[in-house]
């Protein structure tokens, strides 16, 4: 899936307005400034790039995020820019998926070699984990709207993310599956960080609160490849299982999992889908497969004005109808919590903004607010803010996670669509 429409092609330096992805920093070495640590800081625009799957297995959760960031950088166009000038986005690099990780080192070094200040990306845990160290040695601030895996707590004071780790949603969809009075529990799950890592929490909180796993646990060694496109073994073997609970921890192996668990008489109604592969599915199955299905999804339901706001970007900017907001909050909030940090800097660069990503997100108290204007004029005015994020979570932590977060509790209706029930409030462990 491509990532940019035709009006970024070629385009290294953007409006807000129009630069439609993502947001980020400049480490770009121009005005002179009392340096922060040591280094040069720099008062130049604020120079971003992405990191994004432009193809591969993830493509489905593009178009929320690109309605996010769009949205991000035309509220910050309409108040003034960051330091009085547009953010500018100065490349484009592509994650790829899991299957091959030459694309997304490829995609690094690209957006490496424009050298901005703030790369937002990559999507998928696995491919961050695989190029953090790349992309934090040459000096760049990274962060992700989507990353979930647990190993990815602290592992860069150069990397944060707007999305909670897995312990998060790991224990509320744990917990759903336990309210529903499910006691015995069967995992589909792929062979990634991202899987095994929200596996292993769901499993953990299931098994505590009195379930018994009977397939695809820790250690069962049942996991299947990324790359894999048939499961009728696996599917034999849940179905054998007897578990009133199946939870698929995978992407778009979604799409060939269900067709074969309808061939073998599984009720899909017992799925519990997490949030990789809780898409909408309204045009590829028969109406009515997935009604009654669950799923996780981390961030707070949008409000209306939100949605509608990224539904008309989304179509006036990108062509097409919106049909997900998974992940569009957090990429909001990433694009909002860097250019605020640059805004309490007074420098684009990417040390000066790292060194107040805690104190604009509230780690020290400070003023609410939930605009980047109104945020930005408490910052000129000399005051501590606390900005308020569209995804509702708290504060950043020690490990750069966000300090609490809500997770959205799904149920597939008959148009095969995910439809929010409500969501659950929880602290990073």
């Amino acid at each position: 899936m491509k990532v940019y429409t035709k009006k970024t092609a070629g385009a290294l330096a953007l409006l807000a307005s129009a630069a439609l992805v993502l947001s980020g920093c400049s480490s770009s070495g121009g005005d002179e400034a009392a340096p922060a640590d040591g280094g040069e800081q720099s008062t130049d625009a604020l120079k971003i790039a992405t990191l994004l799957p432009q193809t591969g297995s993830l493509g489905f959760l593009m178009p929320p995020v690109q309605a996010g960031i769009a949205q991000a950088l035309a509220d910050i166009d309409a108040a003034g820019g960051v330091l009085g000038q547009p953010v500018e986005v100065v490349a484009e690099g592509n994650e790829g998926d899991a299957t091959d990780l030459t694309v997304v080192e490829k995609g690094a070094d690209d957006v490496i070699a424009a050298d901005p200040a703030f790369v937002l990306g990559a999507m998928g845990s696995g491919r961050s984990a695989h190029v953090v160290d790349r992309i934090a040695e040459a000096g760049i601030l990274q962060g992700s709207p989507s990353n979930t895996a647990a190993d990815l707590s602290g592992i860069s004071p150069n990397y944060f993310r707007t999305a909670p780790p897995d312990t998060v949603q790991g224990d509320a969809l744990g917990n759903q599956i336990l309210a529903d009075g499910k006691t015995t529990v069967a995992f589909l799950t792929f062979n990634d960080p991202y899987g095994l890592g929200l596996r292993d929490v769901i499993q953990e909180t299931v098994e505590a609160g009195g379930a018994e796993v009977v397939y695809g646990g820790k250690g069962d060694g049942n996991e299947f490849p990324t790359e894999q496109t048939s499961f009728s073994s696996e599917i034999t073997a849940v179905q054998d299982s007897g578990a009133e609970a199946i939870v698929v921890v995978t992407y778009d192996q979604f799409k060939q999992i269900v067709p074969e668990a309808v061939n073998q008489g599984i009720d899909t109604s017992s799925f519990y889908l997490v949030d990789g592969n809780a898409n909408g599915y309204g045009e590829e199955f028969p109406e009515g497969t997935l009604e009654g299905a669950q799923g996780s999804i981390p961030g707070a339901q949008s409000n209306e004005e939100f949605q509608t706001q990224l539904t008309e970007i989304y179509t006036s900017e990108f062509g097409g109808e919106l049909e997900s907001f998974t992940y569009a909050p957090e990429a909001y909030d990433l694009v909002m919590l860097v250019a605020l940090a640059a805004e309490k800097a007074g420098a684009t660069d990417a040390d000066s903004i790292r060194e107040q990503l805690h104190a604009v997100s509230g780690a020290d108290g400070g003023e609410e607010c939930t605009t980047f204007a109104d945020c930005k004029a408490l910052v000129e005015d000399g005051q501590e803010i606390n900005y308020v994020g569209k995804a509702g979570t708290g504060p950043l932590n020690d490990n750069n996670d966000p300090s609490s977060a809500f997770i959205g509790i799904y149920k597939y209706d008959s148009s095969n669509n995910p439809v929010f029930q409500k969501a659950v409030e929880g602290e990073t462990k």
